[in-house]
């Protein structure tokens, strides 16, 4: 099905992005999106799981506008099509006794390549390839002890896969498990008796959202995640170490990560949120690729992430979200939010939004000129203006007032 609206939208805004510099996509990294996803969603969920209780809502849908903009290469040449994506998360926590809280959480996405740009309904030609991964679990915090525990399972089914790729079980299943107690967490998945990955993270940085400070040295302290990953019998195990850190008033923030054990720079990024709650978004990035050709290993990109519109261009988020598609700005029309305690907030971020809010003011009064005396009767107060509080029984010896 496709949306030419969207499409109309999006060629207006992007009419000056020059499709002649993209890059194919190729049929080696839509073979292992498959993986990539399975990682990414558990790190989604591990930022979420920092506070362990309140709720989160998330979804997005990419659209490229020229179906020139994102081809697939393959061993039979280049052929024209759409790289998508399309994701949705959800979580929910409630308290269940003082200081416990139990929550679930859902994570959904499909994504591929097909020669047809839909939402519904797909080509599926002979060198289509769609997979979905959804991720579910419980959660358990306890407040108190700043303790949160998770675990769930990962399905990742095969909706459709052309000749041209390696076989795939077209329903895989895996186990994966949280741990967080304090400012560190421990985060693995497992397929069947065999791990796959394991996350280990250090978020030192202060957060006025989980009670920590909104300003002072503390809020610069740095935030370190180590990502273990199983090579399986024809890959060998590497490592990813990323560490952000605050620069100024947690609002720019500095982010790099290196690959071992070939010791390779991996990613930078400059972030800056015009507020803490991170609503809204300003990134560059640099990206090494696996070109190996000097400066053309490095790939220099950006975005601008709103609170309903992402627009990037080479961002390294979109490029390895989107199998490595390169040379061309994607839109993505979004919505994310999280919440603590009623207040808003966006998903990684160190403070709420702010809000206005209504206080409500009760009080003795004893004189009152609409409504005569009111002896001992409390009254509540809403900008100034008196309104009688219901439901209450009034005695009184007076002959010209009676209860009610």
């Amino acid at each position: 099905m496709r949306v030419s609206s969207i499409k109309i939208m999006a060629c207006s805004l992007l009419l000056t992005a020059g499709v002649a510099f993209a890059d194919a996509v190729s049929a080696e990294a839509l073979a292992s999106g498959g993986a990539f996803v399975r990682d990414n969603q558990l790190g989604e969920i591990r930022d979420i799981l920092r506070g362990g209780r309140g709720g989160y809502i998330d979804f997005g849908f990419n659209f490229i506008p020229s179906v020139t903009q994102t081809p697939l290469k393959t061993q039979f040449g280049e052929h024209n099509g759409f790289a998508f994506r399309n994701h949705m998360a959800g979580f929910a926590a409630g308290e269940v006794k003082k200081d416990n809280f139990l929550g679930f959480l859902l994570w959904f996405e499909r994504s591929g390549w097909d020669g047809e740009d839909f939402v519904l309904l797909p080509q599926y030609n002979d060198f289509s390839a769609v997979r979905s991964v959804t991720t579910w679990g419980f959660t358990y915090t306890h407040r108190t002890l700043d303790l949160t525990a998770a675990a769930g399972m990962q399905h990742q089914n095969v909706e459709y896969v052309g000749d041209i790729y390696p076989d795939e079980n077209d329903s895989l299943l895996y186990s994966w498990a949280h741990l967080r107690w304090g400012h560190a967490s421990v985060q693995g998945s497992f397929h069947r008796s065999d791990w796959r990955s394991l996350r280990i993270s250090l978020d030192l940085e202060s957060r006025a959202i989980y009670g920590g400070r909104k300003g002072g040295p503390l809020t610069y302290l740095p935030n370190f995640d180590v990502s273990l990953y199983n090579g399986g019998e024809n890959g060998d195990d590497s490592v990813r170490v990323s560490w952000e850190q605050n620069l100024f008033a947690q609002r720019l923030y500095g982010e790099v990560s290196f690959d071992f054990p070939s010791r390779e720079f991996h990613s930078a990024a400059l972030k800056y949120y015009p507020d803490p709650s991170r609503m809204i978004g300003f990134e560059a990035t640099c990206l090494r690729r696996h070109v190996r050709s000097g400066s053309a290993d490095l790939l220099w990109g950006g975005a601008v992430d709103l609170l309903f519109l992402r627009l990037a261009y080479n961002s390294s988020y979109e490029y390895e979200h989107l199998f490595h598609a390169k040379g061309t700005v994607i839109a993505e029309l979004k919505f994310s939010l999280a919440t603590i305690d009623g207040f808003l907030f966006g998903r990684g971020a160190a403070q709420t939004a702010p809000m206005e809010t209504v206080k409500l003011e009760k009080k003795n009064s004893k004189d009152d000129s609409l409504f005569g005396s009111k002896n001992g009767e409390n009254v509540r107060t809403i900008d100034a203006k008196t309104i009688e509080a219901k439901g209450v029984r009034r005695e009184s010896s007076g002959a010209t007032e009676g209860g009610k």
